[in-house]
């Protein structure tokens, strides 16, 4: 006997941007927001000095944020990085959810999932349609929308280089979500497209040959690798500590 096919799910809706606007950002990891006194905190804040430091003339970036492995803390860093550039003085922040095969930004921030980058790079939906505030003053986002069939194809088109184009001339920094270097192409076709790239490694956990094989990969196709975002360190708390 057949099996009955599975009704395909039911298209999203396009999101109404002063929904995300009220919602409050809770998320334990997201520690610029959520403990903006901590050491981890300013760990962020140091990744984000050296990337302005790396752009003395303060012109638009696009930057995308990869990883070797899954599961590393692509999101968490590319939320916490957003939220450090946003306390620069009139910094306007974008965060693009390009990892169409298992996206999580929409998740971190608490947020309905809405028509997103999907749509966007189909011609169905407008960039002030996809563009969604957030409730950190200088932050805005794009959720990554319907699964597409072929992501990386997506990803790779004329559209994508063309958007990137465009939301350079609205946005001071735009971050880049992508999936890991090592089980699709998404970040490496990306990351030719964009300024920069960080690779985020977790410390302890991802093996030194996964790390290389990552910037091999990246500076094969012309990447232009900025630096390494260490996450899960142990930092002592200075700020407390007994005199």
């Amino acid at each position: 006997m057949s099996s009955t096919p599975k009704p395909p799910p039911a298209p999203l809706p396009v999101a109404d941007p002063e929904a995300s606007r009220r919602v409050p950002i809770t998320r334990e990891e997201l520690v610029v927001v959520s403990a903006s006194g901590s050491q981890h905190a300013e760990q962020f804040r140091a990744l984000r000095n050296s990337l302005v430091a790396l752009n003395p003339d303060h012109a638009p970036r696009t930057v995308v944020l990869t990883s070797a492995l899954r599961g590393e803390g692509k999101t968490t860093a590319t939320l916490n990085l957003a939220f450090a550039l946003a306390e620069t003085p009139g910094a306007k922040v974008l965060v693009i959810d390009a990892n169409l095969h298992a996206p999580s930004v929409e998740e971190y921030l608490g947020v309905a999932r809405g028509q997103g980058l999907s749509e966007l790079l189909g011609g169905r939906l407008s960039p002030d349609q996809a563009i969604r505030p957030t409730a950190l003053n200088g932050v805005s986002f794009i959720g990554p929308g319907s699964t597409p069939a072929k992501p990386s194809e997506l990803l790779a088109s004329e559209r994508m280089k063309t958007l990137l184009r465009t939301l350079k001339q609205r946005f001071n920094y735009v971050l880049i979500d992508t999936p890991e270097t090592t089980t699709t192409s998404d970040a490496a076709v990306l990351a030719a497209m964009a300024d920069g790239v960080v690779l985020v490694v977790r410390i302890a956990s991802t093996p030194r040959g996964y790390v290389d094989q990552a910037c091999r990969t990246l500076e094969a196709m012309g990447a232009n690798l900025l630096g390494t975002c260490l996450m899960g360190a142990e930092l002592p708390d200075t700020a407390r500590r007994p005199r």
